[in-house]
């Protein structure tokens, strides 16, 4: 067993630890020079790039293209919109010269006084104010509409408490712009791209999730509705994986987007707009990962097999090499990704270790006797089960085995998720399953002063007002007035 393996702590242990520690050693990213911010490393790059490869072709699929705004966002742009600066005041960085000079003792450089800019610039915390003003200039007429728009982009957002992945000052995202004719394209926008994340999550990221609406408290800053998908982790908590948001004619109004509809009268635009980000990295490690390391899902695995060859001399591993050779090129016409690791500098028990703590899917070991037998050991990462398997067919066998795994790993995070979420019908019986952790159905009488005090008290916040599910009025569990219906209560990260 490799060093780093005895080193992580055990899940049951100390699970913020756990995942600390894996996200390092499993070569997925480090902490940098610039407080808040991380360094991705090429294996945690690797995956962020399988999922945005995917998603990227999911949103062409439905009709999108790809463009790029400004980082730097004019400070008056995010005067226009009340409740959008609001939301962000607090979280921007700002750039206020554009010149260092020498210090005149020596010790370094220094801004320049006089380079102060004339108005300030925001490092982008999301796009919206900018994209709004450059869609001015597209839009006069119906026949300009829809825009469909999406960026892959970095943004800033001047976090105190950061982790890796899950929260820090810079992250990698994409954000849907788009701008409609009517407020029912625009809603059906909206409703399409929340479903887009929810196939990704569940049948690429193997999490499941559950689709619903956020509290007015709750919903992204100058939106008129917010869509979310809620995924539970390993540890009972909510992590919010993706939003979509109706923005009616807010910024359309902020920033005078106009067209000339079909009847020839001047209208506001219809927005929308919704995003996805380097967090998923983060679900992704904490619904699947063992104490053993990473366990990853085989349809974003940068290396879904390694095959690892067991020799005591040249002439053994020449023999093995050889009849690899077949396998490694029968596995990429499959269109699995392959790795043949004959490194002398590490022995076969570390390679397994190293594999294993970076979650590849599939391991093949294979020996002189093994060739001797027409055999090959198989490891599959998810149950760490090995079983020895006839080198005929090989090939389709692993990529049978891929998809087995595949649906094991989301089958055993729906069973988790399934078996943590519990309904509520008393505040007492609320606080309690909530300190267990999960998810807890209960009944909400509708207002924002009852959802802060629950927060206040319990720490628990509402996730979501489930788009499917039991619509049955009844009574608040903290209050006692009428209820709609239940919603997800979880503490979450």
């Amino acid at each position: 067993m490799a060093k780093e393996l005895k080193d992580l702590t055990k899940r049951s242990e100390n699970y913020s630890q756990w995942y600390n520690e894996l996200v390092v050693k499993a070569d997925l990213a480090e902490q940098s020079a610039v407080r808040g911010c991380m360094v991705i490393k090429p294996y945690g790059y690797a995956i962020w790039e399988k999922m945005q490869r995917q998603l990227d072709t999911m949103f062409k699929e439905t009709g999108h293209v790809n463009a790029y705004f400004p980082l730097l966002i004019p400070k008056s742009f995010l005067s226009r919109e009340a409740d959008h600066v609001e939301g962000f005041a607090k979280e921007c960085a700002v750039v206020t010269h554009y010149r260092l000079k020498n210090a005149e003792d020596g010790s370094g450089v220094v801004v320049d006084p006089e380079a102060r800019l004339d108005e300030e610039l925001i490092i982008r915390p999301t796009s919206e104010t900018i994209i709004w003003n450059t869609y001015k200039n597209w839009i006069q007429s119906y026949r300009d509409l829809p825009i469909l728009c999406n960026q892959w982009a970095n943004v800033f957002r001047w976090e105190m408490r950061t982790r890796m992945f899950l929260r820090t000052a810079e992250f990698l995202w994409q954000e849907g712009h788009t701008a409609h004719a009517t407020k029912e394209e625009a809603m059906e926008e909206a409703v399409k791209m929340l479903n887009v994340y929810a196939d990704f999550a569940e049948k690429y990221m193997a999490v499941p999730v559950i689709k619903g609406v956020k509290t007015a408290n709750e919903r992204f800053a100058g939106a008129l509705d917010t869509f979310t998908i809620e995924a539970m982790m390993q540890d009972g908590k909510a992590l919010q994986a993706g939003t979509s948001h109706f923005l009616g004619q807010n910024f359309a109004k902020a920033f005078d987007v106009q067209f000339i509809n079909k009847e020839n009268k001047l209208e506001y635009v219809w927005a929308t707009s919704w995003g996805v980000s380097t967090r998923l990295m983060g679900a992704l490690i904490m619904t699947h990962s063992d104490d053993n390391g990473l366990v990853l899902p085989p349809h974003l695995a940068p290396l879904q097999v390694v095959i690892i060859p067991i020799y005591k001399n040249a002439e053994q591993l020449a023999a093995v090499s050889e009849r690899v050779k077949s396998i490694v090129d029968g596995l990429k016409k499959r269109g699995i990704s392959v790795k043949f690791d004959d490194a002398d500098n590490k022995r076969p028990g570390f390679k397994f270790a190293d594999y294993e703590l970076k979650g590849v899917p599939v391991r093949l070991a294979i020996g002189a006797r093994d060739l001797e037998n027409n055999t090959v050991e198989i490891m599959r990462r998810d149950t760490l089960e090995k079983h020895s398997q006839s080198l005929d067919g090989i090939e389709d066998y692993v990529a049978n085995l891929l998809e087995d795994i595949q649906n094991n790993i989301y089958a055993k995070a729906l069973s988790y998720r399934d078996s943590h979420i519990r309904v509520a019908n008393s505040y007492d019986e609320f606080k309690q399953y909530i300190e267990e952790g999960g998810f807890v159905l209960a009944h909400w009488d509708g207002t924002t002063e009852t959802e802060v005090r629950v927060k206040e008290e319990t720490k628990a916040t509402i996730r979501c007002i489930p788009l499917d599910g039991d619509t049955t009025p009844g009574t608040c569990i903290f209050t006692g007035k009428p209820s709609a219906r239940r919603v997800i209560f979880a503490r979450n990260y």
